[in-house]
């Protein structure tokens, strides 16, 4: 055994081995039992050669798919994962990491929901579904997270050579992004107690089990194995393109750049210039505008994602960058989606363009909230402009003022 400490070739061989027998079902809690004894010897790097010969040796990946889960549940705690490197604030491991701790927030309150549903009564039905929708609103955002690894951090692996992983693990995101769009449709009806009891194990606790999966092969697996592998410049580029698509419940706070790396222009986002058919902005000007102007500005786009939002120092009701790319409908209480629902379907389908609403003594304000339909030349449904605007001083205007005197 001392020999095959010290030989790299032939643990990952015996690696290989064992995952083979565990595919061909032959004897599996024996060949489990050897295999967790092994992954205690093997560092983390030589778990993922043994995964991607696997794969150029013709191991389809869906197999690794159906294997995958066995393997979480023996790399637990038990690959060294020693070679990982500590990340500054703001590194996009560190962001990815903060990620994973708050959709580890939410996914022990739905755990803590289903271990206490003995003890709700009939009568608690309502309150407990509307805290359940809540909890799987914000799950959704892990998409987020997902597809920024697909897009931006999987390329760069590619590039090192090393696919196996990210070819495994974009199965997994597809499995449970299924996951969970059969737990919406599951809670979109008024569900009875038995139906919620029924549910539970067969639909969502498989996919608490999916995120929480895939939160452990990132960090035990993944982020080390591409700290090892990847530049401060390929990640200064990811974080630059990571705007693009959002954040998954955590706006981080903290600029980051790496030392000794120049500038680098990001593939994904447009040049300094937008230019636009009555004149152009600089991105510094353009940016100034919006944080200057007197009302908020939310920007729905055609599918319903939130894609942008003015961050004024004085806006009305708070927003934070975790939201873009979200589903409208979920960044809105359960109790008012259906009028959100209905908003969107009067715009889009043309019966309406612009709902207005209006709160008389909101913090002592007078605020009023327009949603407008944004549409082309050519009249194409492009998506919403939400307008938030404090008219309390507006509302007490009269008479005319001609001369000039600052306000």
């Amino acid at each position: 055994m001392s020999k095959l400490i010290d030989n790299s070739e032939q643990r990952i061989e015996l690696l290989k081995h064992m995952i083979l027998q565990l595919h061909g079902g032959e004897a599996p809690e024996q060949v489990r039992k050897r295999l967790t004894e092994l992954l205690k010897l093997i560092p983390y790097d030589e778990v993922v050669r043994a995964e991607q010969e696997l794969i150029s040796e013709g191991l389809p990946i869906e197999e690794v798919l159906r294997l995958c889960d066995i393997h979480t549940d023996i790399l637990d705690g038990k690959i060294d994962t020693s070679a990982a490197k500590a990340v500054a604030s703001g590194h996009p491991v560190d962001t990815f990491l903060q990620e994973n701790r708050s959709l580890e927030t939410r996914l022990w309150q739905l755990e803590a929901l289903f271990d206490d549903f003995k003890n709700f009564k009939d009568e608690d039905n309502q309150r407990y579904l509307m805290q359940i929708r809540g909890l799987f609103n914000d799950l959704s955002d892990v998409d987020k997270h997902y597809k920024r690894k697909e897009n931006l951090l999987f390329p760069y692996m590619e590039k090192a050579g090393i696919t196996g992983p990210p070819s495994v693990m974009w199965g997994k995101h597809d499995q449970t992004r299924e996951l969970l769009k059969a737990a919406h449709e599951a809670l979109a009806s008024n569900l009875t107690t038995e139906e919620l009891e029924s549910l539970i194990p067969l639909v969502f606790k498989p996919m608490i089990e999916a995120i929480e999966g895939m939160i452990l092969k990132e960090e035990e697996i993944l982020f080390p194995m591409c700290l090892d592998t990847l530049t401060e410049a390929d990640w200064y580029r990811i974080y630059k393109e990571t705007p693009v698509y959002g954040f998954c419940l955590f706006d981080p706070q903290t600029e980051w750049k790496p030392e000794k790396v120049e500038d680098v222009e990001a593939i994904l986002l447009s040049g300094d210039a937008i230019r636009l058919s009555s004149g152009s902005f600089d991105m510094k000007e353009l940016e100034t505008l919006f944080v200057t102007l007197p009302v908020d500005i939310t920007f729905v786009d055609k599918n319903d994602k939130v894609k942008f939002f003015s961050h004024s120092p004085n806006r009305v009701f708070e927003r934070n960058r975790s939201i873009i790319g979200r589903d409208v409908r979920m960044c809105h209480p359960p109790q008012s989606v259906h009028v959100v629902e209905k908003i969107i379907n009067d715009f889009k389908n043309g019966k309406e363009n612009r709902a207005a609403f209006w709160l008389s003594n909101f913090q002592g304000r007078f605020i009023y909230i327009e949603y407008t339909a944004l549409r082309s030349k050519d009249n194409e449904y492009l998506g919403i402009i939400e307008t938030t605007q404090d008219i309390t001083n507006l509302r007490n205007i009269e008479g005319n003022k001609r001369l000039l005197s600052y306000i």
